[in-house]
């Protein structure tokens, strides 16, 4: 089978929207497997928040981690939220920017995805 290559893109810490991102995932991974799947999470803005040590959501991510999702943060964002990179939990991968990262997952045929 084919791997479907799919980016999700968050870009606020809105707790309805942040469940519905992580829900989307983990009903992407059931329903065509994580074996025939390659997922990244692209966090921007207020969105980086939510890889924060002491997130709700740290959870969710850790077990999202451990079924092979990516998590990605820009750090334009986490610079400019004066966020220190210690705070953040390991999962997460500091890309050089959201939109940089877009592109270049997007130019290579990734599906992009906002819910």
């Amino acid at each position: 089978m084919k791997k479907y290559r799919v980016i999700f893109h968050l870009d606020e810490e809105d707790s309805f929207r942040v469940n519905l991102v992580l829900k989307n995932i983990q009903n992407l991974l059931m329903d065509i497997g994580e074996g025939n799947l390659e997922i990244e999470l692209l966090t921007n803005a207020a969105g980086v928040k939510i890889f924060l040590i002491n997130s709700n959501y740290l959870k969710s991510i850790t077990e999202l981690f451990q079924q092979g999702v990516k998590f990605a943060a820009c750090s334009n964002a986490i610079k400019g939220l004066n966020i220190d990179r210690e705070k953040m939990t390991d999962n997460v991968k500091i890309v050089s920017s959201g939109m940089g990262e877009l592109v270049k997952k997007q130019s290579e045929g990734w599906v992009y995805i906002k819910p």
